[in-house]
């Protein structure tokens, strides 16, 4: 009962300032693209390169990491299964995002 007390609110309040933090940045890139808004500030909110790669191929490689982690947590004896699942999953998706950083700093470079 005590936890719920104190969970409850930080939840809300949580959620109140996600959607305030989106509000406000929704307006100022509403503001920029009227170009009611001094040159100083547009640099900070410009589209940056990582637009020109997709998104989907990060979550993929990073959801492959992890499926693969699965995968060898279940070939390893049943003692270290979930020592080994964990690593995996940390190492094999942190390799995901290197391999998407090299992708995309290369589809960068051509376009």
């Amino acid at each position: 009962m005590q936890s719920e007390i104190i969970i409850v609110p930080a939840i809300f309040f949580s959620f109140v300032a996600m959607i305030k933090i989106i509000g406000d940045n929704r307006t100022r890139q509403m503001l920029i693209q009227k170009g009611l808004v001094d040159e100083n500030i547009k640099y900070l909110y410009k589209t940056g390169a990582a637009d020109n790669v997709p998104s989907a191929i990060k979550w993929g490689l990073v959801l492959i990491g992890i499926g693969l982690a699965f995968i060898i947590g279940q070939l390893v004896p049943y003692e270290l299964r979930g020592e080994i699942t964990v690593g995996g999953i940390f190492i094999l998706a942190g390799l995901g995002l290197v391999i998407y950083y090299f992708l995309a700093r290369r589809m960068n470079k051509k376009s």
